[in-house]
């Protein structure tokens, strides 16, 4: 995982109150970016269920880059991981990434992952990321409907 922040340019969206009882009110949202030598840098954007699904090629190796911003300290966060595949749960996982004080923007790049590879594993998923505090409260959650796609292999002319 790698951590970069606080820096200027990134645009500024309202995330909602920030008063004493809206735990959400502090924590926004910025970007989420898939990293890949094969693919480059995929931004994907936010609150875009409808606008999906994004095609991956089989068995690359992708990371997760998330910006954010905080208009509180908040202690504990984890980023929390769900990927859903003909509506059953393939994985879940907890990321903890840490406490932040209020500022930003913050940029955590998850460690990378080769993405799965076969026909049997080309397939849309769903997946679901969502970051919470020490408490355990939600802060935001995003979802996004990725198709792993099948990359033909090349045949050397020698073995044809």
């Amino acid at each position: 995982m790698q951590t970069v922040g606080p820096e200027s340019g990134t645009r500024d969206t309202a995330a909602g109150g920030g008063g004493e009882d809206d735990h959400a009110g502090g924590f926004e949202l910025l970007d989420v970016a898939l990293v890949s030598d094969e693919i480059g840098r995929l931004t994907v954007p936010l609150d875009g269920r409808e606008q999906g699904p994004f095609e991956l090629p089989e068995g690359a190796v992708v990371s997760v880059a998330l910006t954010f911003r905080l208009g509180r300290d908040i202690d504990g966060l984890v980023f929390t991981d769900t990927r859903l595949r003909d509506g059953y749960v393939v994985s879940a996982t907890q990321i903890p990434l840490g406490s932040y004080r209020a500022g930003g923007p913050y940029e955590v790049q998850l460690s990378a992952e080769r993405l799965p590879v076969g026909r049997h594993e080309c397939a849309t998923y769903e997946v679901t990321g969502s970051f919470s505090d020490a408490l355990r409260r939600v802060l935001c959650t995003e979802s996004h409907r990725f198709r792993i796609v099948h990359q033909p292999r090349a045949v050397h002319p020698h073995m044809t």
